[in-house]
């Protein structure tokens, strides 16, 4: 029996699984998910594209690695691939939880953990009638957000990621509006999700949690720090740097509660948790001082970014990463990089029982930053987690 790798696209995170796996001695069967056809009927099933049949290759397969990029189609891969008998990381109740936002924040606060005040209204702005009148819920959704959050409210997207639709109304008048630009759609099926402001400061945190069956979860001690003032959102996607920071013990063992309580007593699992410290006025140095870093830190940081985009890893994935580890030890080493992680793990440390941990992403991102910078190749938990379920 073997392990397989559904993905819809070979991106740098699957190609460096399949490097991964390749070190380690794996053998991998890849399974596309996205312009093939699945089939079922009486007495039938049949999985195919349009050159190649995968049915009789899905028989010798027993745990699958669930890599598929949009979250719609990795609910529907895992339900599909368990309902075969096959085991799948992550699992389709994992996968279903981590889908929203919403659905993962009430798992975790009946735990007891630390989460931002959040306000799920499942009413959408705008509601058609049969005769074709529009009623008009935006004043009604404002009047809840602002009695249950107050006055500075971060509307999200339930299932969005790397930012997107993510907006901060500071006033009536804004929360309005950024109401009104809130449709239904993939990424926010129904309703309204808000947060309160969280005073974090220039940074947020990507907590790495893991598990393989019949060991104990494991957090890795170093978080990915993403970094920077352009936004109140530090997502990397807007343009923030990335550094590494060292977890204290309480986080350490917080994020492993995490991952416990969203598994559901899974054997193996994998998940990037996203935190933030209610830091406050709690700050140890000045703001200018740290852009000042911040921006010496940029001018390195460009050569990694242009790697990044360099299409070479398209034909030559090896040699582009041989490249992209050079740029990154090259950023790493610089004074400006030791500077700016210091602030961060100090400030990490004075403020660790004001973490609030935000969201889960059950197929993180990894081979370029988490990897490079926290320290952790994710391929190696993913694999050896699907290692122990055969």
């Amino acid at each position: 029996m073997s392990i397989g790798l559904l993905y819809e696209r070979s991106e740098n995170d699957e190609n460096g699984i399949k490097l991964t796996a390749e070190q380690l001695g794996i053998d991998l069967t890849f399974i596309p998910f996205r312009k093939i056809a699945i089939t079922i009927g009486k007495n039938l099933l049949n999985v195919a594209s349009k050159g190649k049949n995968f049915t009789e290759v899905l028989k010798d397969i027993k745990v699958v690695l669930n890599r598929a990029q949009s979250k719609n189609r990795r609910v529907y891969a895992a339900h599909t691939l368990e309902v075969l008998g096959k085991k799948v990381i992550n699992s389709s109740t994992i996968e279903f939880t981590c889908y929203s936002k919403f659905r993962t924040l009430v798992e975790l606060w009946a735990l007891g953990l630390s989460i931002p005040k959040t306000t799920y209204v499942p009413c959408d702005p705008f509601d058609k009638t049969k005769d074709g009148r529009v009623i008009h819920n935006e004043l009604d959704i404002a009047d809840l957000l602002q009695q249950e959050i107050g006055t500075e409210v971060v509307i999200k997207p339930d299932a969005g990621t790397h930012g997107k639709g993510i907006v901060l109304s500071k006033n009536r008048q804004t929360l309005l509006g950024n109401i009104q630009k809130t449709e239904p759609s993939i990424i926010n099926p129904v309703g309204i999700v808000a947060q309160e402001l969280i005073q974090k400061w220039f940074y947020d945190l990507r907590i790495i949690v893991f598990k393989e069956k019949g060991k104990q979860p494991v957090c890795h001690p170093i978080a990915l720090a993403r970094a920077g003032f352009a936004d109140f959102r530090t997502n990397t996607f807007l343009g923030n740097l990335v550094f590494d920071a060292k977890l204290p013990f309480h986080i350490q063992k917080l994020a492993v509660k995490c991952g416990e309580t969203l598994s559901k007593n899974h054997d193996a699992w994998v998940f990037a948790l996203d935190a933030m410290v209610n830091v406050g006025e709690n700050k140890q140095v000045d703001d200018e001082i740290v852009k000042a870093e911040l921006q010496k830190a940029a001018e390195t940081f460009a050569v990694v970014t242009k790697i990044k985009k360099d299409e070479t890893r398209l034909r030559d994935f090896k040699v582009w990463n041989s490249k992209l580890e050079t740029a990154f030890k090259n950023y790493m080493s610089t004074e400006p990089y030791a500077k700016i992680k210091s602030i961060i793990e100090e400030n990490v440390q004075i403020n660790q029982a004001n973490i609030v941990f935000h969201e889960a992403n059950s197929c993180p991102e990894f081979w370029e930053q988490t990897r490079l910078v926290a320290g952790i190749n994710v391929a190696v938990p993913l694999l050896k987690g699907a290692q122990s379920l055969l």
